[in-house]
């Protein structure tokens, strides 16, 4: 048996402040420092032991990933870091609050731009201080390749190849690998993993800082796939996700 973790991030200030994020790399709260423990803690119970782990170049992720190998006492096992799981872009909206937005463009709308296949929220201008094209972070990227705004669509094909090439590749040699990525990054990878129709995807939420555990045959064909710890917290947790966007 071979297993992918997909892991999203603890809760970051803007998810408390309940703002579209997208790429701007905000920190984890002091719940989200403790929720990224607690997925430490969950897998530390189910004897993980990850041969490699992948995040994203943002903050709240790779601090998750951080807790989590602490309380795993694997901060010694190879981690690798790419723009390309990094957060959907969510374009000018980000920065917004979500309950806002709703309450000017009506809930449908905020729920098209936050979790449809491939309609996306209007772009950065060139010049705005936002645009990525800015950031030293990305200065090895070329620029076009750097989004000012993304669909799901669009996120899922910048990420796939990467998915293909380095950590599904990964499952030939490694028995378990540790991905902790972002909401919509990691919609996107589950969305091809299970053959999520396009007009169903609306309805994935991920909760923060819950392990998504996907199990795999030898010849790395899916078997199962199922969250770690409690039902109630976990439906909790999905339901609050959803809710973000209402008026």
């Amino acid at each position: 048996m071979k297993r992918i973790v997909l892991l999203r991030h603890g809760e970051s200030v803007w998810n408390r402040e309940n703002r579209f994020t997208g790429w701007t790399d905000v920190d984890l709260t002091a719940e989200g420092i403790e929720e990224a423990l607690n997925a430490g803690r969950m897998l530390k119970e189910k004897n993980f032991v990850f041969d490699k782990a992948y995040t994203s170049y943002l903050k709240r992720a790779v601090k998750t990933l951080n807790c989590v190998l602490d309380k795993l006492n694997q901060d010694w096992i190879p981690v690798e870091k790419s723009w390309r799981l990094n957060e959907k872009h969510y374009g000018a909206l980000q920065g917004l609050n979500k309950k806002e937005t709703a309450d000017k463009y009506g809930e449908e709308q905020v729920l098209i731009w936050r979790r449809s296949y491939d309609i996306a929220p209007d772009p950065l201008a060139e010049n705005d201080p936002r645009n990525p094209r800015f950031e030293i972070r990305y200065k090895k990227v070329p620029d076009k390749e750097l989004p000012r705004t993304e669909s799901l669509k669009q996120t899922i094909e910048r990420i796939m190849p990467y998915w293909k090439k380095y950590i599904f590749h990964d499952l030939k040699i490694a028995d378990n690998v540790l991905v902790v990525a972002h909401g919509n990054s990691l919609r996107g990878i589950i969305k091809q993993l299970k053959n999520i129709p396009d007009d169903a995807i609306v309805h994935l939420n991920l909760p923060t800082a819950i392990p998504y555990v996907f199990e795999f045959d030898d010849n790395r064909n899916l078997v199962k796939d199922y969250f770690l710890g409690d039902e109630d917290v976990l439906k909790r947790k999905i339901e609050a996700v959803a809710n973000q966007g209402k008026s």
